[in-house]
């Protein structure tokens, strides 16, 4: 491995030797242990001058520590001095202070003489950690299973790269698809405990998103709550209220109500129908993160846009047969268009049972995970330049609104599943 003497970002891994190499592949593990969203999966190792493992940690979401600071904590709670050690950590040590301080000084005030990291920072915000350890003295080297780093935080380089928040959306549906019944009713397809997992989805993301259609038909709240969880229907232990509010932000052209459940401080309309739009707008608010709930017109227009980074899906063992589905029509009028996706074991595993019900955590699929889908390019975040041009012959969803694929997809459309 080259040293940052010469280049803080160097990404020649042949220098290294076994013990960082297992610490390295141990940081990985534990990284994918983290919760996707506003901040990368990151772990780390801190080994000892004779290469023995100290103490380790992971990110666990915005504003815990950082995956660095975790590992020094780790190993001070072991009684071990960090002093004179190496930091082994998956993305190179960041260099300002957000919600948390800077993991480079952290590094520096805890001694360790030497730091090993996988992927370069290449954020304006957060980048020259290692520029900065290396001017105070400690060596740093990079590159060491850097293919293996980016590909876990795949989905958020390409949302920091983009200028926009991480997306999360949020589905619950029947075994057959169905958020509501022939009827329109939808309260409650699910449990309480897959309501309880959503909404502590709600605490931990910037802003909650649903389309005017959703307000207009169910007037939600979009906040984050405690949701008692006895599936008997007793009152249960509903847990603490969160300590911050997410953003409630409701996206289209009809106005909200004043007397709107939603509205309050911390309301925010988003006034169009192209997400891209939508999606710079909450950046700009300092959206990181958001949840995308409502109906199946705006799942279907962040589905259709390839803006979708992470998708979070509960199953209720229930068959409904006829009602709303899931998502409309996306412009997918062969199997080789399809949107395609693979479990995700981040954040607590890709398979979860919660009560009766089932949640899914899936990612979109990158072309590389070697199964037959991949290897015939039907990566769920593609272009969808043939999707749209195949869609023109097929039948089209509602045309009141329009994304940046061109493919008319109305995100107003209610989904009477919401609180």
């Amino acid at each position: 491995m080259t040293s940052a003497a010469q280049d803080p970002q160097a990404l020649d891994p042949a220098g290294v030797n076994p013990a960082e190499v297992r610490a390295m592949d141990r940081a990985l593990e534990l990284a994918a242990q983290g919760v996707r969203g506003a901040n990368p999966l990151v772990g780390a190792v801190v080994l000892s001058p004779e290469g023995q493992v100290l103490g380790s940690g992971y990110h666990r979401g915005a504003g815990t520590p950082h995956a660095e600071v975790a590992a020094l904590a780790d190993a001070r709670s072991r009684g071990a001095d960090p002093a004179g050690g190496t930091m082994v950590v998956t993305l190179e040590p960041c260099n300002h202070q957000g919600r948390t301080g800077p993991c480079s000084a952290a590094i520096h005030e805890a001694g360790i003489r030497r730091v090993v990291f996988a992927a370069p920072d290449r954020t304006a915000q957060a980048a020259g950690g290692a520029r900065w350890l290396q001017d105070h003295g400690i060596e740093c080297d990079g590159g060491l299973r850097q293919a293996q780093s980016e590909h876990l935080n795949g989905r958020w380089l390409r949302a920091t790269a983009e200028s926009r928040p991480f997306v999360t959306l949020k589905t619950a549906s029947s075994l057959d698809g169905r958020v509501a019944a022939a009827d329109g009713t939808s309260q409650w397809i699910t449990g309480s405990r897959a309501r309880a997992d959503g909404h502590a989805i709600r605490a931990r993301v910037d802003a909650v998103l649903a389309g005017t259609g959703t307000v207009l038909a169910d007037n939600p709240r979009l906040t984050a709550r405690p949701v008692p969880t006895d599936e008997a229907g007793a009152a249960g232990d509903a847990g603490s209220p969160p300590p911050a509010q997410p953003l409630r932000a409701v996206m289209g052209l009809r106005p909200v109500p004043q007397d709107a459940a939603v509205r309050g401080p911390g309301f925010l309309q988003l006034a169009t129908h192209d997400v891209p739009t939508a999606l710079a707008e909450l950046h700009g608010h300092g959206v990181r993160h958001v949840l995308v709930e409502g109906g199946p017109g705006i799942a279907g227009a962040f589905l259709a846009a390839g803006t979708v980074d992470e998708l979070v899906s509960y199953i209720a063992p229930v068959v409904l047969g006829a009602g709303t589905p899931m998502f409309p029509p996306v412009g997918v009028p062969t199997l080789t268009a399809a949107h395609r996706w693979v479990p995700d074991p981040a954040g607590g595993g890709a398979v979860t049972q919660l009560g009766p019900d089932v949640r899914l955590r899936l990612r979109p699929a990158d072309g590389d995970d070697g199964d037959d889908a991949a290897a015939d390019g039907t990566a769920a975040d593609r272009t969808a330049t043939g999707r749209t041009t195949a869609a023109s012959t097929t039948a089209a969803a509602p045309t009141s609104a329009g994304t940046a694929t061109g493919i008319p997809v109305n995100p107003s459309t209610p989904q009477h599943n919401q609180e």
